[in-house]
């Protein structure tokens, strides 16, 4: 059901994420891109749970345009409960979150006619950043380690078909491979290493491939048919900025960011509920992939 709250919070979103890509594109550099800090899923401060879909890019977004270095977030509310006080003046992020109606609420005929339906609301939360009261917890110090290996092990699990050959990167839906160049072809970054940079754009790959017909069958050319190329590649990036995010690696994007981010705004100012498509797509896609692992 969309209302004109729930017409409200797209707009908001959209406008902070279409704000968000428009400040990368002198440099090629997407916003939950970041070199500054450690590019971590948001998460909530008092459930400790990940932020889902469009609202991890609603927040990389938020904290990137108001440099924030910490993906702590919570509710005024929330930020009450664990002691802390939200400043005076600071200025709150939006979030949505979906509803299943209960059959309790509204009048019978209401409960009756909408039972079960999803509804959008929005909500508003602060950055630790924001707040004061709070201290972070200690955490204990972690042994070093090279994520590649993890990284290399998390795609074989996918089932992923690599070929190495060539000087592009692509999947083919003919023959359900990944085509990756050599990963001599590769170099070190200001913020990552070849590795890195490699797997990557291997995960952006792996992202394609999760959609064929026989894993999660996705397929943009009905409803988005003008934007079906652009809604692939946003949610196959989204998908990999994601995982990359999971997996604690920070990474330089690809040069051809520029050619993809010139899509996603036209496609967000075409069609303002795009992103939380593709957002949701690619949660799913990164979902399936965390579901394969052992």
């Amino acid at each position: 059901m969309v209302t004109t709250a729930t017409a409200s919070i797209y707009d908001t979103i959209t406008n902070q994420i279409i704000a968000a890509l428009e400040r990368g594109t002198g440099n090629y550099t997407l916003p939950w891109h970041r070199s500054s800090a450690p590019l971590t899923r948001p998460i909530n401060a008092v459930t400790r749970k990940a932020y889902r879909g469009v609202n991890v890019l609603a927040l990389w977004a938020s904290a990137e345009a108001q440099d924030f270095g910490h993906g702590l977030w919570a509710t005024y509310r929330q930020w009450q409960s664990l002691g802390a006080q939200v400043r005076k003046g600071e200025k709150a992020s939006p979030i949505v979150f979906y509803k299943v109606l209960d059959k309790a609420e509204g009048s019978q005929d209401e409960a009756r006619e909408n039972a079960g339906r999803i509804f959008a609301q929005g909500s508003h939360v602060f950055n630790i950043a924001q707040v004061e009261g709070y201290a972070l917890p200690e955490l204990p110090e972690a042994e070093a380690f090279d994520p590649i290996p993890d990284v290399e092990a998390f795609i074989a699990a996918t089932g992923a078909a690599i070929r190495i050959e060539g000087d592009s990167a692509h999947y083919t839906p003919y023959t359900d491979t990944i085509t990756m160049p050599d990963r001599e072809r590769f170099f070190a970054t200001n913020t990552a290493s070849a590795g890195q940079n490699w797997y990557a754009i291997l995960l952006h790959e792996a992202a394609h491939a999760s959609g064929a017909a026989h894993r999660l069958d996705r397929d943009f050319s009905a409803k988005w048919t003008r934007h079906a190329l652009a809604m692939e590649e946003a949610t196959a990036e989204l998908t990999a900025s994601f995982l990359l995010a999971d997996l604690g690696i920070a990474h330089e994007p690809r040069p051809d960011h520029a050619a993809y981010i010139a899509s996603w705004l036209q496609l967000l100012k075409d069609e303002p509920r795009a992103i939380f498509t593709a957002a949701s797509k690619a949660q799913a896609a990164a979902d399936w992939m965390h579901a394969r692992q052992p």
